[in-house]
């Protein structure tokens, strides 16, 4: 049967058994070509039965997954509805057009600019009841043949019905399907990123990354704000902060500092806020003029205006390319506008993200990347996302990862934000050293902070525990670059996100909903990010953590832990929680300063022992890939692997080593040791604690009595986790 059921002002199309497409349009006009968010509708093979004239209503599409029953007339709550088979609603299965979804599980938002704390989101495609509703009204018509977009009418209906139950990564799957996958980015951007709006000098900002490798701590891509280009211009040619030549007060010979940058390992982004268009002052204006037929004696301005195809042309041939044969490698598209003029016009933002990512992509055999701002459904075609200028906060740290896990439901999953915070706040080691250990776990690794002589992110310019948790922190990303390079395989070919909710994984767990700040990073961690001060009693921060069923191992202070457990975690500044079960492997490249472009010549492979384990390794070069299938049997301690290179990109000769983890008891006591320690609670309540923790007959439930006993929170909390752990060793496997 046709997909297609089409009425003189309708047309409903069913994509799925669980997705349908919802149009109306008082001219019966449908649109058949692509949309800003949508790609393609031609998949899936759906079983339809469709009854015309029936009990009342005139149409009724019934399919596993759903039936749509509407009675004729305008779409509204009275006449369009449909039941939901996999619905979750408390009180009913029934969606009606037009009613908000309350159980919505939130997508993203364009900006986090001046955020200090949490903002409103934008819905996803994902919701507890079962089902939702996605709006492409107002999406524009995109038309191939002039790689151009075209606005529509206004007062149509065009949206997309998910009714997937709880199988969200169905649902996602399924809309990447419908709106494009999302792009594999190059492997140097999932390293460490600097960035700062400073006026550095060209010696300046040398010295500053000799200093990063004298220090062994990997940067692999050098981000230049506002001020590589001139900044004070005549106040006739308007402000500053549109640029595109290069100020040779600070940067004498741009060049060469672009080629010191590339030998040392490192790619290199430029900021430019493109809105003020090409101006007189610029040494592309010549150029310019000549190709869009300005008058170049009257220093006529070559307005902003991506729409323009005329203009397009030199604002890549003229404008951006030459920069790049210069050696930049990517932009990052500062765009803080708005949207479009009136509704004739698309939003400059996206057209930004489109243009520029297309560009790059041709540019660097299709593997493209820009920085830029959320531009609605459909902008994670054009990675990465630039979540905006927050506030150095704590709030601001808080709202972050939940903000990043969310985002997974409407399909971005590359977002990048401002690692320590941007503007304003106060200077706070802790609070900087754990946005970092969250930047780590995060999507990208991005520092960066303000004009302000006192707000750079360089781990020397705290005191010395935060300094040396913020570099091995930093290198640990480094580490785990085969790790993420793997998920950015996962997420390009199979949907999957790097930073994916608990509920994806447990729809049916209570606990998977409330830890909002939890999350899996990859396809074997789980972490839950410390986003709050410490105690004052303990000295550690904590986060509540769930555990799912399973036999769990802290991947950085490799203690044991049981699943299906709620508890605090407190962990030193120099840690943070994150988990792996028994038979993961953590695949790392040792040598944290090799070039992050280039595949490791040695690997390491951490096995957490306990149970067999297996991966797979993906690696690439470009378009080429490769394949390593890890296999680990736990009776015989023994790993093996397989490799499937057909393009032979591995380095010859690959060295790949083994670090058996296996839980010591001891470590248990050590820890228990050094936190009670630190702890500022009386010498002997300490010895109390320890002793009664090491003796024989310790028991759990005669400990938990103990400490029922005193009356600091904290200080119960941390010790409780303890017991946790230790009743892991007696119940070892």
């Amino acid at each position: 049967m046709d997909k297609k059921i089409v009425g003189e002002t309708y047309r409903f199309t069913v994509i799925t058994d669980f997705l349908i497409r919802i149009e109306e349009d008082p001219l019966g006009h449908f649109e058949d070509r692509s949309t800003q968010t949508v790609v393609d509708r031609n998949f899936g093979h759906p079983k339809i039965d469709v009854i015309h004239n029936q009990n009342g209503h005139v149409l009724e599409i019934v399919t596993p997954g759903c039936h749509l029953y509407y009675n004729g007339g305008r779409f509204a709550p009275d006449t369009l509805f449909i039941d939901v088979a996999k619905a979750h609603s408390l009180f009913q299965n029934r969606w009606f057009f037009g009613v908000n979804n309350n159980n919505n599980l939130k997508g993203t938002a364009r900006t986090l600019d001046s955020a200090d704390g949490p903002i409103p989101l934008a819905d996803g495609i994902m919701s507890k009841d079962g089902f939702n509703y996605l709006d492409d009204s107002e999406s524009a018509s995109y038309l191939s043949e002039t790689d151009s977009y075209q606005t529509r009418p206004k007062g149509i209906i065009d949206g997309y019905f998910f009714a997937y139950g709880r199988d969200y990564q169905a649902a996602l799957t399924d809309f990447y399907r419908l709106t494009g996958p999302v792009p594999l980015i190059p492997r140097f951007a999932l390293g460490n990123w600097w960035s700062r709006y400073y006026p550095y000098t060209q010696t300046g900002y040398q010295r500053l990354m000799a200093c990063f490798d004298e220090k062994k701590i990997p940067i692999s891509v050098s981000v230049l704000d506002m001020d590589w280009h001139q900044v004070d211009v005549p106040r006739k040619y308007g402000s500053g902060w549109t640029g595109y030549t290069w100020n040779k007060s600070l940067f004498p010979q741009p060049e060469k500092l672009l080629t010191w940058l590339h030998e040392d390992g490192k790619k290199v982004s430029l900021n430019v806020h493109p809105a003020a268009g090409i101006r007189a002052f610029e040494d592309c204006y010549p150029k310019v003029a000549k190709n869009l037929g300005l008058d170049a004696k009257k220093e006529e301005i070559a307005d902003f205006d991506l729409e323009n195809a005329k203009f397009r042309k030199s604002y890549f041939d003229d404008v951006h390319h030459p920069l790049e044969e210069q050696g930049v490698d990517f932009w990052w598209l500062d765009w803080q506008q708005g949207g479009s003029q009136t509704d004739q016009h698309l939003d400059p933002l996206w057209l930004l993200n489109h243009y520029h990512y297309q560009d790059s992509a041709k540019r660097h055999n299709g593997i493209g990347l820009t920085l830029s701002r959320y531009a609605g459904p459909g902008s994670h075609r054009y990675p990465l996302g630039f979540s905006g200028d927050t506030i150095i906060s704590w709030a601001s740290l808080n709202f972050q990862p939940y903000f990043t896990i969310t985002a997974a439901n409407i399909g971005y999953t590359w977002w990048s934000h401002d690692i320590g915070g941007h503007m304003h706040g106060h200077f706070d080691g802790e609070l900087a050293t754990r946005w970092l250990q969250f930047g780590v776990f995060s999507p990208i690794n991005r520092l960066h902070s303000s004009n302000n002589l006192f707000s750079g992110k360089e781990p020397w310019n705290y005191r010395s525990d935060f300094q040396e948790s913020q570099e091995r922190f930093l290198r640990l990303r480094a580490q785990l670059l085969p790790y993420l390079d793997t998920a950015n395989f996962k997420t390009h070919v199979q949907g999957v996100p790097l930073v994916k909710p608990l509920y994806y994984d447990y729809p049916e767990e209570t606990q998977a909903y409330e830890q909002k700040n939890e999350y899996f990073f990859g396809s074997h961690m789980l972490v839950s990010p410390i986003t709050a001060p410490h105690d004052a009693t303990t000295q550690d921060g904590h986060t509540t953590v769930w555990l799912p069923k399973g036999n769990w191992i802290d991947y950085l202070t490799h203690l044991p832990y049981q699943g299906d457990t709620v508890f605090n975690a407190y962990r030193g500044i120099d840690s943070l929680p994150v988990f792996v079960k028994r038979g993961s492997l953590i695949v790392t490249n040792p040598h944290v300063m090799d070039k992050p472009d280039h595949l490791p010549q040695t690997l390491l492979i951490q096995i957490f022992a306990g149970s067999d384990g297996h991966y797979c390794l993906v690696e690439h070069a470009g378009n080429q890939l490769a394949k390593t299938f890890f296999n680990w049997h736990d009776q015989g301690h023994k790993l093996s692997y397989t490799i499937e290179d057909p393009d032979h990109i591995i380095p010859k000769n690959r060295q790949i080593d083994e670090e058996v983890i296996v839980p010591k008891k001891e470590d248990v006591f050590k820890e228990l040791f050094s936190r009670l320690q630190k702890a500022k609670i009386a010498f002997d309540l300490k010895q109390q604690l320890y002793q009664a923790f090491k003796s024989a007959d310790f028991t759990a439930l005669g400990y938990i009595n103990l400490l029922n006993t005193l009356e600091d929170k904290d200080l119960k909390n941390t010790l409780t986790e303890l017991v946790y752990v230790r009743q892991s060793y007696l119940n070892d496997i």
